[in-house]
C-alpha cells in the first residue's frame, strides 16, 4: 500500500490536530517517527542505568576529595561488572511474554522507573561493601531486561519493512549516544562537588522523567495512538507483517528452537554482546592502567568510539535500505554483509589493538574507536533480524536470543579478571583482545551460514487463512522492496 494523504481518508480525530502536526504529517513525519524519538530517548536513558557503574568504579577506587573510595581488588570489580546480567539473563524471556501480554509499553514504564529508583541506592550500597553493590547491580538487571523485548516488541508493530533499517537503528543508536553522553559527562561529574554519586542521582532523575514522559506520549501501536492519521495508520499495518491479533497468539517454541535460522541470528547475537560489553565495560580500566590517562581524559576518550558508533549507525542504516528497496541485494545479504562489517571489522582492529602500549597512545585510541565504532554495521545486520524472521514474535525471541546472549555479559567480564592479574600488563590485554577477536569470528560465520531475513512459516498460526496472509505479506515485500525469494533460497 502506498502512503495516501487524501483528505477524506483522514479521521475527524486527526483534523483536531493543530495545523502545525498536520503539516509535519504531510512533509513526511509522522506518529511512528515520533514513536521512534521517543524510543530513541528511552534507549539512551536506560543504558544510563547499564553504563554508569562501568564509568563510576575507576573514581570508586582511587582516592579523589570530596567522594569516598573503596580497596576493591581486580576481581571485585569484575563481579560487580558482572553482576548486572546476573539478573539482565533471568528476566529476558519473562519480559518478552509480559510485553506480548500487557503491552510493550506498560511493562518498559514501569521497568525504567523502577531502574531509576534503584540508582539513588548505589551509593548507599558501595557503603555498605561489594556484596551490596552486586545484589543491587543484579536487581539493576532484572528490571533492564525488559527494554530489548519490549522495544522489538514495539518496532514490530510500529516500523514498516520500507523503513524497518533506518528506524530500528535509529532507535538502538540510542544505546550508543547514551552510553557515550554518560562516559563523556562523567569525567566533570567526578570533579564536581558532587563526585561519583552524582551520576547515579542524575541519571536516576532522568530514567523517571523520561518514563513519565513515554507514559504520556507513547502508544503499544498504531491502532491505540491518539494521534495518527488513518491513512498513516493503514500504511504501518500493512507493511509490518505483525498481526493485529498476535497477543493472543501462543509462542511457536518448538518452531522456533528447531529454526537453523534462529540459531544463526543467536551466534550473531551472542558474538556481538561478548566483544561490546568487553570493551563497555574494560576499556575506562584499560585507557587509565595501560594508556595511563587522568580522570578526565579517561572519560572523554572511552565516550569518543560510542559516539562513533551512534553516527555510523545513522549512515549505515539508509544505505543497507536504499540497497534493499532499490534490489541491489536481497534483505538476507545485506543482514550479513553489514553483520560481516559489524564483527569482523572490529576483530582486526582488536588485533592490532593487542599490540599496543603506552608510547603509542593515538594509535591504541583509533583501533579501540574503529573497533567499536564499526560495530554499528550489526545494526543493519542481527538486531533487526528478529523482525525479519517473525514480526509476531519479535519481542520473545528477543528476550531469548538477549537472555542467552547475556551470559556472554556474565563470561566476559570474569574471562577479564581471570587473565588480567596485572591491569598494567599489556600482554595480558593482548590475550582479552585475542579472544574477543576469535568469538567475532566464530559467531558471524555461523550467522553467514545458517542466516536468514525471511518472514518464517511459523510467524502466524497454522491453518488456511494465515497461509494466504503470509503469502500476502511476502507479495508485498516483492511490490515495496527487492524480491527475496529465488536469492535467499540460495543462502
Amino acid at each position: 500500500m502506498v502512503f495516501n494523504s487524501n483528505p477524506e481518508k483522514i479521521p475527524l480525530l486527526y483534523r483536531a490536530v493543530p495545523d502545525s502536526l498536520k503539516l509535519l504529517s504531510s512533509s513526511g513525519f509522522g506518529a511512528r517517527h515520533w514513536q521512534a524519538i521517543l524510543l530513541f530517548l528511552g534507549m539512551m536513558i536506560n543504558y544510563f542505568q547499564r553504563v554508569n557503574i562501568s564509568a563510576a568504579i575507576v573514581p570508586m577506587t582511587q582516592s579523589t576529595a570530596g567522594a569516598p573510595s573503596y580497596e576493591w581488588n581486580v576481581s571485585d570489580k569484575s563481579l560487580i561488572l558482572s553482576s548486572f546480567f546476573w539478573g539482565y539473563v533471568v528476566s529476558q524471556v519473562p519480559a518478552g511474554l509480559l510485553a506480548k501480554r500487557f503491552g510493550a509499553k506498560l511493562v518498559l514504564g514501569v521497568s525504567t522507573i523502577v531502574g531509576g529508583i534503584l540508582c539513588f541506592f548505589h551509593p548507599m550500597a558501595a557503603e555498605s561493601g561489594v556484596e551490596s553493590v552486586c545484589v543491587l547491580r543484579v536487581i539493576t538487571g532484572l528490571v533492564q531486561g525488559s527494554v530489548y523485548p519490549c522495544v522489538h516488541t514495539l518496532l514490530a508493530k510500529w516500523v514498516p519493512r520500507t523503513e524497518r533499517g533506518f528506524l530500528t537503528t535509529g532507535i538502538y543508536s540510542g544505546a550508543q549516544f547514551g552510553t557515550a553522553v554518560i562516559l563523556v559527562s562523567s569525567g566533570f561529574i567526578f570533579e564536581s562537588s558532587m563526585g561519583w554519586p552524582g551520576l547515579f542521582y542524575i541519571s536516576g532523575g532522568l530514567n523517571v522523567a523520561w518514563a513519565l514522559l513515554f507514559f504520556w506520549q507513547g502508544a503499544n501501536e498504531p491502532a491505540t495512538a491518539t494521534r495518527i492519521s488513518q491513512t498513516e495508520r493503514e500504511y504501518i499495518e500493512s507493511l509490518t507483517g505483525s498481526n493485529s491479533g498476535s497477543q493472543s497468539m501462543s509462542v511457536p517454541w518448538r518452531s522456533i528452537f528447531t529454526s537453523p535460522a534462529f540459531y544463526g541470528l543467536l551466534a550473531a547475537h551472542c558474538g556481538f554482546t561478548w566483544g561490546f560489553y568487553t570493551l563497555l565495560t574494560e576499556m575506562p580500566t584499560y585507557m587509565s592502567h595501560v594508556l595511563q590517562l587522568d580522570v578526565k581524559s579517561n572519560a572523554f576518550l572511552s565516550s569518543l568510539p560510542y559516539f562513533a558508533m551512534g553516527l555510523l549507525c545513522l549512515v549505515v542504516s539508509p544505505i543497507s535500505d536504499l540497497l534493499i528497496n532499490r534490489g541491489t541485494i536481497t534483505i538476507t545479504t545485506a543482514r550479513k554483509l553489514f553483520n560481516s562489517i559489524g564483527q569482523w571489522g572490529p576483530m582486526a582492529c582488536l588485533i592490532g589493538l593487542g599490540y599496543m602500549t603506552a608510547d603509542e597512545k593515538s594509535w591504541a585510541i583509533l583501533l579501540l574507536t574503529l573497533a567499536v565504532g564499526i560495530n554499528a554495521g550489526c545494526s543493519c545486520g542481527y538486531l533487526i533480524n528478529h523482525i525479519d524472521l517473525s514480526p509476531n514474535f519479535a519481542g520473545p525471541m528477543m528476550g531469548v536470543t538477549n537472555g542467552i546472549a547475556g551470559i556472554t555479559s556474565i563470561v566476559a567480564p570474569l574471562v577479564v579478571g581471570g587473565i588480567l592479574t596485572n591491569e598494567e600488563d599489556p600482554n595480558q590485554w593482548r590475550v582479552v583482545f585475542f579472544i574477543t577477536g576469535g568469538v567475532y569470528l566464530i559467531c558471524n560465520t555461523l550467522f553467514v551460514l545458517f542466516g536468514k531475513a525471511t518472514v518464517q512459516p511459523w510467524n502466524e498460526p497454522s491453518s488456511m487463512s494465515s497461509t494466504i496472509t503470509l503469502r500476502n505479506h511476502l507479495e508485498n515485500d516483492s511490490k515495496t522492496i527487492a524480491p527475496t525469494s529465488d536469492k535467499d533460497n540460495r543462502f
